[in-house]
């Protein structure tokens, strides 16, 4: 490494200053601890983790994950935009400023990789990279500088990972999922999960772009070329579309912003087909300086993404889907899916990352199969996806017990609200925080809250307060622990709610366990409550 603060005058340094003999000593000291492999390790064993680097046609993306959680949470992500693949479609060959700066972070990143002492690290590169008459040799330089192999996928491998990290996320995914990078499109059948036709086109926005504001004409006529040649794509009709990559992911937070809508998780977020074939239209004919006026729009999207929106809106005229249901999981969630055990794989990645959350977070562990047991006498006949939010909300019911108590329900509404891991639809997520706000006492309502419980329709809050008022009688019964919840039982029969407790335990008359049951009554329409003890 190049010292370049020693090749300057003395009177120019600036900064912390040296003594005269310490230099060189240091310098030997950082050379020696660089060949040892850095610095002092952690004495905590951590969890194995996989690193994946993306090495795409815009973007190049280091992403670490821990390895065995069935929903695994980002330990670290960075991306660097290099453009490998801008001007692909003229030259033939991979961008040379670009190759230049992702050779740079490549290294940064393999080096990185060591230092948060990653088990795995795997090197992908996809559609710039395969389809350059230098591709091969940029793969080489890449293998010297970071030590570590390419895996070179082909487009029927990078459809099927991407279409496996939208499952990964949404098990019963059922339509079309369309991965859009910078310089491919990648489209894959889904039928409730299971993957049918796939195919790769070569419909990135770098390789539709021609000049300075492009030649969006002939843009057109080459994405409708190549759609036109793939007609299962109308099987989609009627179902849903799964948009995958950040130019997709932009749209939806101009739609956001547009909107005012409460909830900035790009994860499960919605649209008719008419919103986004609306969007989508709008921002294909906006000019650079016209998007820059948009809320929500990255700068460094302003090339790009009103050839995004001109695919976009093209698929779904053809597609003609009920919905678009953004995903933000893609290639690399779908390259640690693969990589996960079968019997990880089969969990619901919602009850696993809530059992997960708990297992860190609880007091005395993991509650949530002992209160969801518990609470089941006051939720009879509960559909199946019923069921499942009020599970994962009793995995949840003690997360916030660390804080202060006149923030805990705040805390808790927040913090579930903007669990990357929970792999939800919005009103869902809205109702688990809902519900455990009030597990905790409720919270005043303002103008941000109001507009976030406004995602609930009326009987789904009602649900949800019920859920919030009996998780919090169950731990006033239970102080937390699985052994007084065995020992009691609650029973709603003809109107009347009724809390049977062990015979030693006596509840004097207006305590605690009377007034949480009082409220949980009041929340199901209870004519009657009583404590039997």
């Amino acid at each position: 490494m190049v010292d370049r603060q020693a090749d300057r005058p003395a009177e120019r340094q600036t900064g912390t200053t040296r003594q005269p003999d310490e230099p060189a000593g240091r310098r030997a000291d950082l050379r020696s601890r660089r060949q040892r492999g850095g610095g002092t390790k952690s004495m905590t064993k951590a969890q194995p983790r996989i690193g994946i680097v993306d090495i795409g046609s815009n973007s190049i993306r280091l992403v670490v994950f821990n390895a065995d959680e069935r929903a695994p949470v980002a330990l670290f992500n960075e991306k660097i935009l290099c453009g490998l693949g801008r001007g692909l479609e003229e030259t033939g060959r991979l961008n040379e400023e670009g190759v230049d700066l992702a050779l740079a972070s490549l290294g940064r990143f393999a080096g990185l990789a060591r230092a948060m002492e990653v088990q795995q690290l795997d090197l992908l590169a996809t559609a710039a990279v395969r389809d350059a008459s230098n591709g091969p040799d940029f793969v080489t330089q890449v293998e010297e500088r970071c030590g570590r192999p390419v895996r070179v996928l082909d487009g029927q491998e990078e459809a099927r990972l991407s279409a496996q990290g939208v499952v990964s996320a949404i098990p019963d995914a059922d339509g079309l999922t369309g991965d859009l990078g910078g310089g491919s499109l990648e489209l894959t059948q889904l039928d409730g999960g299971t993957q049918g036709q796939l195919v790769t086109l070569p419909l990135g926005p770098l390789r539709l772009m021609r000049g300075e504001e492009g030649d969006r004409a002939q843009a057109a006529a080459t994405v409708a070329r190549h759609l036109e040649a793939q007609p299962w794509i109308a099987d989609a009709e009627g179902r849903s579309f799964y948009p995958v990559g950040g130019a997709w992911r932009a749209l939806a937070r101009i739609h956001v912003e547009q909107h005012d809508y409460p909830l900035h998780m790009i994860q499960g977020y919605r649209m008719s087909r008419k919103e986004a074939e609306e969007l989508a239209g709008l921002v294909a004919r906006m000019g650079k300086r016209s998007l820059a006026r948009l809320p929500g729009v990255p700068r460094r999207r302003l090339e790009t993404l009103p050839y995004a929106g001109l695919l976009l809106e093209q698929l779904l005229r053809r597609a003609k889907p009920a919905e678009v249901v953004f995903s933000a999981n893609g290639l690399r969630e779908g390259w640690v899916y693969e990589r996960q055990s079968e019997a990880l794989r089969g969990q619901d990645p919602l009850l696993a990352a809530a059992r997960a959350w708990a297992s860190r977070e609880g007091r005395f562990g993991d509650l949530g199969e002992p209160i969801a047991n518990w609470t089941s006498a006051i939720f009879p006949n509960e559909p199946r996806d019923q069921r499942r939010l009020r599970e994962t909300a009793c995995h949840l019911s003690d997360i916030a017990w660390r804080e202060h108590p006149d923030y805990r329900a705040e805390q808790a509404l927040y913090r579930v609200l903007r669990a990357p891991q929970l792999y939800v639809r919005h009103n869902e997520r809205v109702y688990l925080s809902y519900a455990l706000s009030m597990r905790y006492g409720g919270l005043s309502q303002n103008a941000e809250t109001t507009k976030l419980i406004a995602l609930l329709d009326a009987p789904m809050k009602a649900r949800a307060e019920a859920l919030g008022q009996a998780l919090r009688l169950a731990y006033a019964v239970s102080a937390g622990t699985a052994a007084m919840l065995e020992r009691s039982q609650l029973e709603f029969l003809e109107g009347q709610l009724t809390l049977y407790l062990p015979d030693q335990a006596e509840v004097p008359s207006g305590q605690v366990l009377e007034r949480r049951l009082t409220a949980l009554g009041n929340a199901l329409g209870a004519t009657r409550t009583r404590v039997v003890g």
